[in-house]
């Protein structure tokens, strides 16, 4: 295990480890393998990659212990430090510097009338009265040297101090001494008392749990615990404080396998490499630093920029041309920390992005879905996993034809959804089970033969309700503009033969349904973008309606679900925005990215970046997008200042020296300066500034907490 989190291949077999068809979760124990030999945990961005690691654990520790401060929403809080909310007057370094050469000319000008008598002797006078006269009358010329020479030292450091406090010296020498020019050293904070520190487990000594403590702390020390083993066996804790698994079990999987205690059902104990810098003790991936940029709030500026479920929970759009790092700066770092999160029991997610798009290996995940490809492991469920025909017919009618329903807030596609029921009701009823996409695509023509059969199963076993329903059915066909039509296009799409395998609905397959999400489960659908970008964006809308369907329904919500759509054009739909807008109150977000808003329908433009929390434009925006999104930025107020400069003339010799000496220590001409300031009401990024301001490898990101703590545009360099 290098040090920077990235597991070694030469290390790790070649052979995946299969996976399980139906991920569980839970706090089990199971056996687990014996720890690889190069098992040193953490994600230490301290160190570079490739350092070798140490034997005895003193990366992890020092990942452990790293101080991570309470910091604003945003902020990557690993070894963060605070900055003042105002920036600090800063002055100009000429003057500075001049200020400090008058102050220390002031100052040896004094001295030296003093010293020489032109100003009197008034300024012994303390030593006259405060001191015996014995003193300063004795023999002892040593001792009276002592005396008067001491007192000589305190009347020259009261003088210093006093210029060097009007000169600043203390600012020149921050700015320009030699500390300036060499890196700080971090911090050498001091051990932490036992109960304390975070590698000794307080919080299970604090409930009597000694013996599995003292396991994990030993196992800790001897480098054979990952930042990952750490992050599960607190969640599995967790788990036991709230009473969904029993102390009993924790402590004898503790006691059997130490750090490899609690594991997750495929066994995994880190991904096969990192991409991004992780810190699983705050649930953070690291996105790039807040550029040191006036626009940006100063306590924000040079700080690391990172995001975790407490943000993504609010969902986030992402708005960039092609190359601007949507995909490699966004999507695939937040993927990887998810991942991880579901290693240590703590998150689910589901990454949906074009073949080869650069989502990750497909060893980081447990179920890797790639329709249309014959070597796909896994099929997709095309009804989600439910048995209700209601809630099936929803799902589908929402990805068939989800958009081509009316955009306008208040719309929906329930003309679609009944035409569905009124087939699939009789259909599951007669088989026990739902239609494939051919036998589906059969009853929405109206082949008579597929409707016959149908008809006669369901007198045969006496549904008389369910025949009502395919009699409403077979007189709608009848009728002009019938939706139905409409419907059979659009599942055409789906019945071709590169999906001949796909969409079973026999039980021959492995079929994935997104209600796997109640388990920290892993999964990448891979879409066939390439000569099927119709059925891709079908797919898209129907694993994002099936996800919104799962995760709301569920009953445990402390896991956090994610669902991260590499490309959502043609899938932001009015259901979707109001999908999208119950996910916060269920502890699930979204991630959706787009190359364009103009791949929205305009009346869903507001809607969208209304309901999604945190808001990204990247480099090469148009102006036209740019314009949503300063409207949705809105304005702030600001303070502005209306300068007016006029020279000043001097008509003396004296006059004209001294303006010729300020010309000198200032390096401006002598003026009179008068100073309008006023509170105006600004755009925070205006149109112009998202679409030719913003540099390349750079975002504009605004945040919001599930709490309702936000950050306003920040500029960031996702390249840092």
């Amino acid at each position: 295990m290098d040090t920077d989190g990235t597991r070694n291949t030469r290390d790790t077999p070649a052979t995946p480890v299969p996976r399980p068809a139906t991920p569980t979760g839970g706090a089990g124990v199971p056996p687990m393998p014996p720890p690889l030999p190069h098992g040193v945990p953490g994600t230490p961005p301290v160190l570079p990659p490739g350092t070798p690691p140490k034997p005895d654990g003193n990366v992890f520790l020092t990942w452990l212990r790293a101080p991570r401060p309470e910091a604003p929403p945003g902020v990557w809080r690993f070894g963060h430090r605070p900055r003042p909310e105002q920036e600090p007057e800063q002055i100009p370094g000429r003057q500075l510097l001049s200020g400090a050469l008058i102050a220390f000319l002031v100052g040896w000008l004094v001295w030296s009338l003093l010293w020489n008598g032109y100003l009197g002797t008034w300024w012994v006078l303390p030593l006259d009265l405060f001191t015996p006269d014995s003193w300063r009358q004795s023999n002892d010329r040593v001792a009276n040297a002592v005396l008067w020479d001491s007192y000589y030292a305190v009347i020259a450091l009261t003088i210093l101090v006093v210029v060097g406090r009007i000169g600043r010296w203390g600012e020149v020498w921050r700015r320009y001494g030699p500390a300036a020019w060499r890196p700080a050293a971090p911090p050498t904070a001091a051990p932490p008392a036992p109960d304390q520190d975070p590698v000794e487990w307080p919080q299970l000594r604090q409930a009597g749990v000694y013996e599995a403590a003292e396991r994990l702390a030993a196992e800790a020390k001897a480098g054979l615990m990952r930042d990952v083993d750490h992050a599960r066996i607190s969640r599995a804790w967790q788990g036991v404080r709230s009473g969904r698994h029993s102390l009993a079990t924790f402590t004898g999987a503790v006691l059997k396998d130490g750090a490899a205690a609690c594991p997750h059902p495929s066994g995994d104990r880190d991904l096969p490499a990192r991409y991004a810098r992780h810190d699983l003790l705050t649930a953070q991936v690291r996105l790039g630093t807040t550029a040191d940029d006036p626009r940006n709030p100063y306590h924000y500026r040079g700080a690391g920029l990172a995001l975790g479920p407490d943000l993504l929970a609010t969902s986030l759009l992402a708005v960039g041309p092609a190359g601007s790092g949507k995909t490699g700066a966004v999507v695939r770092p937040l993927a990887e920390s998810l991942c991880l999160q579901a290693l240590a029991g703590r998150a689910s997610v589901v990454v949906v992005g074009a073949a080869g798009a650069g989502l990750g290996p497909a060893e980081s995940y447990d179920v890797v879905v790639r329709v249309g490809h014959p070597d796909s492991g896994y099929d997709l469920d095309l009804y989600g996993g439910t048995t209700d025909p209601d809630e099936a017919a929803a799902i589908l009618a929402e990805a068939l034809v989800g958009d081509l329903a009316d955009p306008h807030p208040g719309s929906d596609s329930r003309r679609s959804t009944t035409v569905l029921a009124q087939l699939l009701g009789p259909f599951r009823a007669v088989h026990d089970r739902f239609p494939s996409v051919p036998e589906l695509r059969q009853l929405l023509d109206g082949a008579p033969g597929p409707l016959a059969a149908l008809r006669k199963g369901l007198t045969d076993t006496g549904h008389a309700s369910l025949l009502r329903e395919l009699d409403a059915r077979e007189r709608q066909m009848a009728h002009p503009g019938d939706v139905g039509t409409v419907l059979a296009d659009r599942i055409a799409l789906l019945d071709r033969p590169a999906f001949a395998p796909f969409f079973d609905t026999s039980g021959q397959t492995r079929p994935f349904s997104l209600r796997a999400l109640d388990h920290p489960v892993r999964v990448r659908i891979d879409l066939p973008q390439r000569g099927h970008a119709d059925a891709s964006r079908i797919l898209a809308r129907l694993v994002l309606a099936q996800f919104t369907a799962s995760v709301t329904a569920r009953e445990d919500r402390s896991l956090f679900a994610c669902l991260l759509l590499d490309d959502a054009s043609g899938v932001v739909t009015p259901e979707a925005v109001r999908g999208i807008q119950r996910l916060r109150s269920a502890n699930a977000g979204t991630v959706l990215t787009l190359r364009t808003l103009d791949d929205v329908a305009r009346p869903l433009r507001g809607p969208l970046l209304g309901t999604t929390g945190c808001r990204m434009a990247l480099s090469g925006l148009t102006p036209w997008d740019g314009q949503d999104f300063a409207e949705v930025w809105g304005k702030e107020w600001t303070e502005t200042r209306d300068v007016t400069d006029r020279q000043i003339i001097a008509e003396t010799p004296a006059g004209k020296a001294v303006h010729m000496l300020r010309r000198v220590i200032t390096g401006q001409a002598p003026t009179a300066r008068a100073v309008t300031v006023r509170q105006v009401e600004r755009e925070r990024w205006s149109a112009s500034e998202l679409a030719h301001g913003v540099p390349p490898g750079h975002a504009v990101l605004s945040l919001t907490t599930v709490q309702g703590e936000h950050a306003p545009p920040l500029l960031v360099d996702l390249r840092a």
